[in-house]
């Protein structure tokens, strides 16, 4: 029988991986306090969630969300990233904290519900913000209208400088 703080852990986590799109497994052996400090502000800067629990209490917490494949990556020293608005937001995170010198090795993704091992990291990392591709997806839709609004305006504007050449060539 867990006890109430395990049991209060291991619901939190539950609801984490029910509500969260992305969610990363780092093994973060080998860093100093003053590098997970900074990791943490920019997590934080970018509304991800670091934890760090007990291997089992994440194990059980996963199992009960429906996530039986996460025991892979709950080797050794392992901090969660939790974020559920920008899944790519920790992967840029941990892109930018190794560019600076930092020592954290992903061990594991879960995206959008599905697992990814490692490798899935760098593709991700890669990928704009959410706010960029939304901006991109908007500005591909309004570039057709935009561009036949324009049309149209010059043809319009066209036909009327016609006209008013014939009505100044009849006075």
């Amino acid at each position: 029988m867990p006890t109430p703080l395990k049991a209060q852990v291991i619901e939190e986590t539950r609801q984490k991986f029910e509500k969260c799109s992305g969610v990363y497994f780092t093994n973060y052996q080998g860093i100093n306090v003053t590098q997970i400090t900074k990791l943490r502000d920019k997590f934080r800067e970018k509304n991800v969630e670091y934890k760090v629990s007990k291997n089992t209490l994440i194990r059980i917490g996963a199992q009960q969300a429906g996530y039986e494949g996460v025991s892979n990556f709950l080797n050794g020293m392992v901090g969660i990233a939790y974020s559920d608005n920008d899944p790519t937001a920790p992967a840029q995170v941990i892109k930018e904290f190794l560019s600076s010198g930092g020592n954290i090795e992903v061990t594991g993704i879960l995206f959008e519900g599905q697992l990814f091992g490692p490798e899935k990291y760098k593709e991700l990392a890669e990928l704009p913000s959410r706010e960029v591709l939304l901006s991109r997806l908007l500005g591909g839709l309004s570039f057709p209208m935009s561009q036949l609004a324009a049309t149209l305006s010059g043809a319009m504007s066209k036909f009327a400088r016609t006209l008013d050449s014939l009505k100044n060539t009849k006075d």
